[in-house]
């Protein structure tokens, strides 16, 4: 037994703790893990007969930063309750690798009396001379740590500038014999990928592009951990593949190496490894353009990763105002309007019953207990921006037409390029399950019986593709001639094109954000007027003018509603006569309603029109029902009258109450016709011949 051991420690438990730094270690490191269980048996030769191992630490790095060690924290807490004898371990490093955690366990081990041993020494923390070893050792533990992880990144750095440091290849790509990155040989994993800029080019958006994939039933190539090793599967994309694939450098022929850093944050009073958010590829460590063929350049891809940043709805990492991505709101210049006198965005909001009146505002100095800069309607201006925007872009309206007649000949032409793709691959794997099937022992029931379901599998899965082809060919249309008549006046008539109700605001907001790149407004508060400035995709610049909308004005009630309104009032009629009239002449509210009495009521306190709820008789002037009832005969006899022009009749608008005045009702000849219609029942408009008419009874 060794010196420094008394029966005090034999009582107690010895533990043997174990670690390893990383997974890889565990799994590939197997010697060393054999040299640390053998320590139990070194602690039974030295007399304890209660050992109790502790490896749950095996693969988690004990340097500052990294992840808890659950297995050393119980270490530590035994040692604190007098449970520990010894703890053995195979060396320094392995209890710790930074001097915090170090200095804690020796002065629990120096409190409760606990030993310390390794494969050579064991080690009294009550003697001076064991306390100096171990500092010693703990120190050259954490140097040589630091030493390591300096070497082992220096050779990484070494190994990137030249381009040749790549652990996981994106899928699409992978290495030749010569360890050169090119493209895939799989000509399907090469169209598809390529497919995916093409789609994202066309709509501008991760989030449809991901869509086409889903609706059209198009799986990609991804990269999955299986069996042991990354390998290609294909499924449906998810919004963070296609991110990814977008966001890549690797697809435009670009080594990239250090865009993120890793970065140690204080958490709850330790220290916590973190990685830090993804640089710019301008702004990573290292960067070699033209390394490898791409699978787009390195213009389209900035071009692309300036779209994506535009399409934020909030500010980008450094504090910048973003367009935003296109949406269904009425706001055509929605994120492309800037304030000329505070030089921030112009936002918009929409208002009205139905929220979608759109109105611009700059916020300027609001939140900060100030005022707006300016706001206006959007309606009016949108009108005159797309005006713009029409005569600048109608000149290459047939061009566009031709495009058009090109895109519509290949409909779900990407599509049934990738089914045709999946096809022969299924075509391919079918024939190889085959010869497989027929190579076989027939005798050999077991082999030949799997191998005949997996050639019934591929077979099944063949089938599928070429009925999911022929379903495809069956949707697909080519356009007739009048068809390609049609697209050909529209771009020669694209203004008629843009102000159709039936172009949809996505289209146009899309057509917009192509063709301008952001566009200035101020207001001259002395004319009451906003002044633009549009700067075009390119470097052009147009300056215009307008007067300033105003609040409500498409909302006012119609002049020709106000005429009547004053006539009607006028002539003494009442609100209710009023809103019949406007109704059957269809006439509608400011906000698109129905009249009644109040909205009459409304509309002649807005203007100031004088008038009267409910009707002011004239007893000189009739209305038609009235001259009915008073004079006894049918309203035919009226009209007949009046057509004759016999009677004079008066009408403030079409639908209006007729008017008749008395004095024209008691005079002759409407007098005697009315007299006679009474007395024979007969109605005789000649007055002529009244007096040689004889009386049949």
């Amino acid at each position: 037994m060794h010196h420094k051991i008394t029966p005090a420690h034999l009582a107690r438990k010895a533990i043997v703790y174990l670690r390893q730094s990383s997974p890889q270690q565990v799994r590939r490191n197997l010697e060393s893990q054999h040299l640390q269980y053998d320590l139990v048996r070194y602690a039974k030769e030295l007399g304890w007969s209660t050992v109790e191992v502790i490896d749950t630490d095996l693969g988690f790095s004990a340097s500052a930063g990294s992840q808890v060690r659950v297995g050393f924290q119980r270490l530590l807490s035994e040692v604190a309750t007098r449970q520990v004898g010894i703890i053995f371990s195979r060396e320094a490093s392995r209890l710790s690798r930074n001097d915090k955690d170090w200095c804690a366990l020796l002065e629990l081990c120096q409190l409760f009396d606990t030993l310390l041993g390794d494969a050579e020494q064991i080690y009294d923390l009550q003697l001076t001379d064991d306390q100096l070893v171990l500092g010693i050792k703990g120190t050259l533990s954490v140097v040589e740590l630091r030493t390591l992880r300096l070497r082992l990144q220096q050779g990484m750095e070494n190994k990137a500038r030249r381009g040749e440091l790549i652990r996981l290849l994106p899928p699409g790509f992978v290495r030749d014999r010569d360890g050169q990155v090119c493209k895939d040989p799989d000509l399907r994993v090469q169209e598809l990928l390529a497919l995916v800029f093409r789609k994202f080019r066309e709509t501008w958006s991760i989030r449809q592009t991901m869509c086409w994939f889903h609706q059209q039933e198009v799986a990609l190539p991804v990269n999955k951990f299986l069996d042991g090793a990354h390998r290609l599967a294909w499924q449906l994309p998810t919004y963070s593949f296609v991110s990814d694939v977008l966001h890549n450098p690797c697809y435009a022929g670009a080594y990239v190496y250090g865009r993120r850093i890793t970065e140690v944050a204080l958490v709850e009073g330790r220290p916590v490894k973190r990685q830090g958010r993804t640089r710019p590829a301008e702004a990573a460590r290292v960067l070699l353009r033209d390394h490898h063929e791409g699978y787009i350049t390195w213009a389209m891809y900035e071009e692309h990763q300036r779209r994506m940043r535009g399409n934020a709805l909030r500010l980008n990492q450094a504090g910048e105002e973003l367009v935003g991505a296109v949406r269904a709101g009425h706001g055509l210049l929605a994120g492309l309007l800037r304030c000329r006198r505070c030089g921030r965005k112009l936002q918009v909001r929409y208002w009205g019953k139905a929220g979608t009146a759109a109105r611009y505002l700059c916020a300027g100095d609001f939140d900060q207990g100030g005022r707006y800069c300016l706001g206006f309607g959007g309606a009016t201006v949108d009108r005159n921006i797309g005006e713009q925007v029409v005569a600048a872009i109608s000149p290459l309206g047939v061009a566009a037409s031709l495009e058009a007649q090109r895109r519509l000949e290949q409909v779900d032409e990407d599509a049934h390029a990738a089914l045709e793709r999946r096809r022969e691959l299924a075509a391919y794997e079918a024939l190889r399950a085959a010869e497989q099937y027929h190579a076989v022992d027939p005798r050999h029931r077991q082999v030949a019986a799997e191998l005949e379901r997996r050639w019934n599998e591929k077979l099944e899965q063949r089938e599928r593709c070429e009925a999911a082809l022929r379903a495809l060919a069956e949707q697909r249309s080519t356009p007739s001639v009048a068809d390609r008549a049609q697209l050909v006046a529209l771009g020669a008539d694209f203004a008629a094109v843009w102000a159709n109700a039936a172009c949809p605001m996505e289209l146009k907001k899309q057509i917009v954000r192509t063709v301008i790149e952001e566009v200035l407004v101020d207001w001259d508060e002395a004319s009451d007027r906003l002044q633009f400035l549009i700067h075009w995709q390119g470097g052009c610049h147009t300056a215009f003018a307008m007067d300033k909308p105003r609040s409500g004005v498409g909302r006012r009630t119609a002049q020709a509603d106000l005429e009547i309104i004053t006539l009607m009032a006028g002539r003494g009629y009442g609100d209710d006569e009023i809103a019949r009239v406007l109704n059957k002449l269809g006439r509608r509210t400011g906000h698109d309603k129905r009249y009644n009495q109040e909205r009459v009521a409304t509309a002649r306190r807005n203007h100031a029109i004088a008038g009267q709820r409910r009707a002011r008789r004239d007893p000189e002037r009739l209305s038609l029902g009235e001259a009915v009832k008073q004079y006894g005969v049918s309203d035919t006899t009226f009209r007949r009258l009046v057509e004759r022009g016999l009677l004079p009749m008066t009408q403030v608008a079409p639908w209006a109450p007729w008017e008749l005045r008395r004095s024209d009702l008691d005079a002759e000849p409407v007098h005697g016709i009315l007299q006679h219609l009474k007395q024979t029942g007969k109605l005789v408009l000649d007055p002529v011949t009244l007096a040689v008419q004889r009386n049949l009874f």
